[in-house]
């Protein structure tokens, strides 16, 4: 398979990086000269070798969210807080574990077919609507709203409503970025409350199918004890606005993959079962979540530095992939490899669950925009990317040359 490519520019700083045209040559450096260091310029410590990246993520004292600023102080008060604030992934400890149980059981039941049955669905019905084939713009559409697609057709919630529902998890993902306007909080804040709405008519209205992941997640929550109803339908919510971007960037990812690599796409044209491998590389290779941030609880050692109470880290799991003690030979893009390390989902008690789910959309809407008739050898090998500080999501244009 092809090797990695490096620009000539090297990014600023890491969260500049998440950005950048390619920012890996960048992040090996970091791994091997600089794999735990406080970055003045950020006002944060930054773990970027595999070993450093667990340490933190594995470390008791390295919370997802400030002590004293559990939910951001903008989204107190209304619908938009109390999602955040009773999602398992922004919680820690005491308020953590019970529930996260909960979530893995619910999630346990759901197997790649019914997922990758959806995914063709409804890849197909959004293909046949954007018809991104034509315009390779609509193709960034079309990588967001498949995964809202398909995990709100998995909870329950009526086929009528999932364009509804993508709306509002478009909306509400914005008061997530802290690169989002006041404009957009309010937008944000808006949209959680519809998606309150809509979720909890779902579950009150005695119509859900016991298949449906709502029904399973509210009867593992029963089982693991007593929890407010708004807790299971934040992370219902949740199940929907994880998918949203990380999904989006995987499919996005993928296709850049195959729009500068014609031995693998020459390969999946025999073997279409190939796929779901190469969508197993591109999270180690070209991620969709570059980093995430944690929390010092207290003062304490992390990966032999005394970090004190207060300090933010940025968690660099793009480079942590492409550490050699983690993957040998990091920069080879390789879907046969062994003993792949991923970071890209974090470690530790935070470590995301819905790898096979994301994997397995990401799979069958490439697969779908394929059989669609779009030719990746015609997309344009270079993009822009979506603004944001973690996640890598690709805007495709039309044409091949600027």
């Amino acid at each position: 398979m092809a090797e990695a490519t490096h620009e000539t520019s090297q990014p600023a700083d890491p969260i500049k990086a998440v950005t950048h045209p390619d920012p890996y040559l960048y992040y090996a450096r970091l791994a091997s000269e600089q794999p735990f260091y406080r970055d003045p310029s950020l006002g944060m410590w930054v773990a970027s070798s595999a070993d450093a990246v667990t340490a933190v993520l594995t470390h008791e004292a390295c919370r997802v969210r400030p002590v004293t600023e559990p939910v951001p102080k903008a989204l107190l008060g209304s619908p938009a807080g109390e999602i955040f604030g009773a999602l398992v992934r922004m919680n820690d400890g005491r308020d953590h574990c019970p529930f996260k149980q909960a979530i893995l059981a619910a999630l346990v039941g759901i197997d790649e077919e019914s997922v990758a049955r959806r995914g063709r669905r409804w890849g197909q019905y959004l293909a046949a609507e954007l018809r991104p084939m034509a315009d390779h713009r609509r193709l960034s559409e079309f990588a967001l709203r498949l995964p809202v697609y398909v995990m709100a057709d998995l909870l329950g919630i009526p086929e009528d409503r999932l364009a509804e529902a993508a709306s509002c998890i478009a909306a509400f993902v914005q008061c997530l970025s802290p690169l989002s306007t006041a404009t957009q909080i309010e937008d944000a804040k808006s949209a959680a409350g519809q998606l309150l709405d809509l979720v909890g008519s779902l579950s009150q209205s005695g119509r859900l199918s016991a298949e449906s992941l709502l029904f399973t997640l509210d009867r593992e929550a029963t089982r693991a004890g007593s929890f407010e109803r708004k807790i299971v339908l934040a992370n219902a919510i949740g199940f929907m606005s994880q998918a949203y971007e990380a999904t989006a960037g995987l499919i996005g990812n993928t296709l850049l993959v195959l729009a500068r690599d014609a031995e693998l796409r020459d390969s999946i044209a025999v073997g279409p079962e190939l796929l779901h491998a190469t969508v197993a590389e591109v999270l180690r290779f070209d991620p969709p979540v570059q980093n995430t941030r944690r929390f010092l609880s207290k003062v304490a050692n992390v990966f032999g530095v005394e970090v004190v109470e207060g300090d933010a880290v940025l968690v660099v799991l793009a480079a942590a992939n492409r550490d050699p003690s983690a993957n040998s030979d990091p920069d080879r893009f390789d879907i046969c490899r062994t003993d792949r390390r991923i970071f890209t989902f974090s470690d530790g008690p935070h470590r995301c669950p819905g790898v096979m789910i994301a994997a397995t959309i990401a799979a069958s809407g490439v697969a779908e925009l394929l059989r669609a008739g779009l030719t990746p050898s015609s997309l344009r090998p270079t993009v822009t990317y979506r603004p944001s500080v973690n996640g890598r999501i690709p805007l495709f244009h039309n044409g091949r040359h600027p």
